[in-house]
């Protein structure tokens, strides 16, 4: 069979390295499998399915250090998840039976007691039977943090197959930001992260389970098993199964280019993944284990973890290019790598036949890797070698698919002046005390900007009170994101910026009304805002808004370091961030919670909830991106916009770029609508939900309605983009900048005098 593509070079940074107790997980596997009823008789495999397929040679490559017992256990889970995946292809997916395997999936839950003295149901088939026995076979070992991270993957994994069978169903391809978020869960890779915690004998220490760097490390090592999958199955999955969930396709379909072009696209989708990995390992993870004061044991555990992802890289790779399963041009003809014989000595250390010209041989494995790693160089070089207050001219704009008519609040004047006094009232329209260039914000600057016209938009119906208070929360929250780049940015003072976000916390708490007296604008404002919003919300209400608040100012700190390093984001991480820093987590929190408790809370924890929010955050960020990129471009020096994101990641010009940002918003739009239209009504239906629940859950997306078109009015009404202003910002600065003496000794000299309105000062003006 004609491959639809050639393999790209992969960027490999690890050698993938073989454990030494091969024979005996192929032999446990095999018998285990038997066991269980998944071999001859299943419908689904025999004998010979499961050695060409051979998982113990995955496994072995992937947990190259465990014991032999260890490495059994982990194949068997394997072993299970393969079947699983066939089984579920074969019964529910190609009859395409929703309802059939709706009630499969949810049974299988049942197998994953948190207490072994629970019980498990009696198995029905191979599925279930295998799950039991994996369950009680591994659980003792595992702390009740492992095993609720690792039953949550696990029934993600299962769960969200209902997802590929819908697609299937309506013939929808996925969009490419969809496809990254739901391939996570379908694809079971955060999955393989728990097993890597058993076979590594190192769980992750709960003082950082949910912290950023290690979710983003979980993330990338997902998203880059993901990809490189992809890559190895689009012929398998697309051309003899019919499935839509592949990268290559998803690509291929939104960008409208060859396939061979679409998997180039996605292989530097995984190298910029990896290397987002390896950019969190090196700069996260010590100032994270010092911040929570970590144990030194603790510290080795998760550096244990760490490995053991990498590993898992190197070694999923080297089996893909093995295994029978795959497109590879060495197993599909029953040549090397094809099936069990095709142990680690079939194709020598360093090469696969037919797809790489690196020597091979004793001594020349450091060639192969000095090819691999050099091939992502580029990619990482792009990413620190931007040149920021490029001239660019004004933004470009296209045509907003805005589907959602527009409405503004009769309050609207009275909040514009309300907005002017509050500011006035909490300094934030002066420069702090002692704090040099924190001038950012004047009367004039905060009118321009006028925030209240997108509260007004968001909220039409909202009363005076309540529209002054979202007014006040955007003002404080816009405020924030000008003021951090000009205090902390300019001086790369990430760890003053660090002791800043501490100080605003204590201004939001939960369990009491005590808090410190504010020091600067900046913590009155929030005291006050806090204050005001906290009154109404129960005990969860105010963690949950606290918590999408500090969401919003952690990722100011998360700019203030790629701003230091120059470093463009991972398009991926860019897109998950960008939603905290435009603060949406925030806003949408509040329409939640002011719909009280009549919704329940696992519906706004569901899948179609938080994928149309997330569809509407991205379509308003990137709304914001492309309206601000001369701002950001030419007058701030930002590298932090989605469009110059694309231009970095697919090296195109800025015409490009915007098409495909344009793009991606019509496609975020669209989902918005297919999960409203299609899936928030079979939610509603599964959870059985009353007339009184459908009816909130109604007002909410009207809401994101109103949110979404309310944005857009702001930024056509508002004048903090346009090029006039920018001018008038910057004729100011240069007014206020005096002449900066040059030699040793002068470097302190640069002064920052009272009324200073820089968002970032321009080269020019500081010669």
């Amino acid at each position: 069979m004609t491959q639809p593509f050639e393999l790209p070079d992969f960027y490999m940074a690890y050698p993938a390295r073989l454990n030494p107790h091969l024979e005996e997980a192929r032999e446990h596997s095999r018998k285990w499998a038997g066991d269980m009823g998944m071999l001859e008789g299943s419908g689904i495999w025999d004998e010979h399915d499961l050695d060409s397929h051979d998982y113990a040679l995955l496994c072995s490559y992937t947990h190259p250090d465990c014991d032999g017992p260890a490495l059994s256990l982990v194949t068997d889970w394997y072993v299970w998840v393969f079947f699983f995946d066939d089984h579920f292809l074969e019964v529910y997916k190609r009859p395409q039976d929703r309802e059939g395997g709706k009630a499969y999936l949810e049974r299988l839950a049942a197998f994953m007691p948190m207490d072994l003295a629970t019980g498990f149901p009696e198995p029905t088939n191979p599925v279930e039977a295998g799950l039991a026995d994996l369950w009680a076979r591994t659980v003792p070992a595992m702390s009740m943090g492992w095993r609720a991270r690792f039953a949550e993957s696990t029934e993600n994994l299962l769960n969200e197959s209902d997802w590929e069978l819908a697609n299937i169903n309506a013939e929808r391809i996925a969009n490419p930001v969809e496809y990254i978020e739901m391939r996570r869960k379908v694809g079971g890779a955060p999955w393989s992260a728990g097993l890597i915690e058993y076979a590594a004998g190192a769980e992750i220490p709960a003082e950082i389970a949910g912290s950023r760097p290690l979710r983003v490390l979980k993330d990338t090592f997902s998203d880059a098993v993901h990809l490189r999958n992809d890559l190895f199955s689009y012929q398998r999955e697309i051309e003899e199964e019919g499935e839509l969930s592949n990268g290559v396709l998803v690509l291929e379909t939104f960008l409208g280019c060859t396939t061979q072009e679409a998997a180039d696209a996605v292989n530097e989708l995984l190298t910029s993944r990896i290397q987002q990995f390896e950019h969190t390992a090196l700069t996260e993870l010590g100032p994270l284990f010092a911040e929570k004061g970590l144990a030194p044991r603790l510290c080795a555990d998760t550096l244990a973890y760490v490995k053991g992802l990498q590993d898992w890289q190197s070694g999923g790779h080297e089996w893909h290019m093995r295994s029978s399963r795959y497109m590879n041009g060495a197993g599909a003809d029953g040549g090397p790598g094809a099936g069990a014989g095709a142990g680690p000595q079939a194709t020598p250390a360093g090469g696969v036949p037919g797809f790489s010209m690196t020597p091979v041989g004793l001594g020349t494995v450091a060639a192969d890797i000095a090819k691999a790693t050099g091939r992502g160089a580029a990619v990482r070089a792009r990413k620190h070698s931007h040149v920021p207050f490029q001239r660019v001219g004004p933004s470009v704009l296209p045509e907003f698919r805005m589907p959602f008519e527009a409405a503004l609040s009769p309050h609207l004047n009275r909040s514009r002046e309300h907005t002017v006094e509050w500011a006035h009232r909490m300094g934030i329209l002066a420069p702090q005390p002692g704090v040099p260039g924190s001038g950012v914000w004047n009367e004039e600057r905060l009118r321009r900007i006028d925030l209240p016209l997108c509260a007004a938009g968001i909220h039409p119906d909202a009363t005076p009170e309540g529209l002054d208070l979202t007014s006040d929360w955007l003002t404080w929250g816009t405020y924030g994101d000008d003021y951090y780049p000009v205090v902390y940015g300019s001086r790369r003072d990430l760890a003053g910026a660090k002791a800043c976000n501490e100080r605003l916390l204590t201004f939001m708490p939960v369990d009491t009304d005590g808090t410190p007296v504010p020091a600067t604008g900046l913590e009155r404002g929030l005291a006050d805002l806090w204050a005001r919003t906290a009154g109404s919300l129960d005990r969860d209400g105010r963690r949950v808004f606290r918590q999408a608040v500090e969401d919003m100012i952690a990722s100011w700190l998360w700019e203030l370091a790629n701003q230091a390093q120059n470093r463009i984001p991972d398009p991926v991480d860019y897109l998950e961030m960008r939603r905290h820093t435009f603060g949406s987590h925030m806003t949408m929190s509040l329409s939640r919670l002011s719909r009280g408790r009549v919704v329940p809370p696992e519906i706004y924890r569901s899948g179609p909830v938080r994928a149309m929010e997330n569809a509407a955050q991205d379509y308003a960020c990137l709304m914001n991106d492309v309206f601000s990129y001369q701002k950001e471009i030419e007058f701030e020096g930002e590298i932090h916009n989605g469009v110059l994101v694309v231009q970095n990641f697919f090296g195109c010009d800025y015409p490009a770029a915007l098409a495909v940002v344009g793009d991606l918003m019509n496609s975020r739009m669209s989902q918005f609508q297919h999960v409203v239209a299609h899936e928030l009504p079979v939610l509603c239906d599964d959870f059985g939900l009353g007339d009184e629940a459908r009816r909130a859950l109604g007002g909410y997306v009207r809401e994101l309605e109103n949110w979404l078109s309310g944005i857009l009015v702001w930024h056509r009404g508002c004048r903090r983009y346009k090029e006039s202003e920018l001018l008038q910002d910057r004729a100011e600065i240069a007014r206020w900048t005096l002449p900066v003496p040059n030699g040793i000794g002068t470097s302190a000299a640069r002064i920052s005098p009272p009324g200073w309105q820089s968002v970032r000062p321009v080269p020019h003006m500081v010669q």
